[in-house]
């Protein structure tokens, strides 16, 4: 089982990303592609990052101002680079929302969201998304957003709980 684990790079006033933390902090394994993407609306690093790897399952992990861990159950079709720009589809022809595909259990502790926002981590949502359906692969996607000051061991242990999760997965 391939699973291809990405996160983001620094952005705005945040020189660090837990993100990219947690991911360097993974020891290197055979079956786990990690990435860590620009912050850019390019949606060809996300497709040619699924076209590169091949893999058999997706978890992309953002960095958030909330309160808690929590995983993604959507991805909208918006998208802004500025909180004072205004929202602009990522694809005109598109549905407004896309269903995550992969069930995340990370624990009681972790939360579930509808809303990632319109920044970087939703446009990766839904590019990946997007090209998952319109290719009719069966490749079962997550998204967990993590909070910029929350403790790095515990962000790890919930991420390296879905990885296992994965892992598990029949294929």
């Amino acid at each position: 089982m391939r699973v291809l684990l990405y996160g983001f790079g620094p952005y705005r006033e945040f020189r660090d990303n837990i993100t990219a933390k947690i991911i360097k902090s993974l020891p290197a394994r055979n079956d786990l592609r990690k990435i860590i993407f620009p912050v850019s609306f390019q949606r060809g690093q996300f497709v040619g990052a699924l076209r590169r790897h091949k893999p058999d399952v997706i978890v992309g992990l953002g960095q958030s101002s909330r309160k808690r861990i929590e995983g993604e159950v959507r991805a909208k079709n918006c998208r802004r680079s500025r909180p004072t720009s205004a929202l602009r589809p990522i694809k005109v022809t598109a549905p407004k929302t896309l269903q995550t595909t992969l069930a995340l259990k990370p624990g009681r502790s972790i939360g579930r969201s509808t809303d990632a926002g319109d920044y970087v981590c939703n446009y990766s949502m839904f590019i990946l998304l997007e090209e998952i359906a319109r290719k009719k692969l069966k490749l079962p996607f997550g998204f967990i957003h993590i909070p910029y000051d929350c403790d790095l061991l515990k962000a790890r242990r919930v991420v390296e709980r879905v990885l296992r999760q994965c892992q598990r997965r029949p294929r």
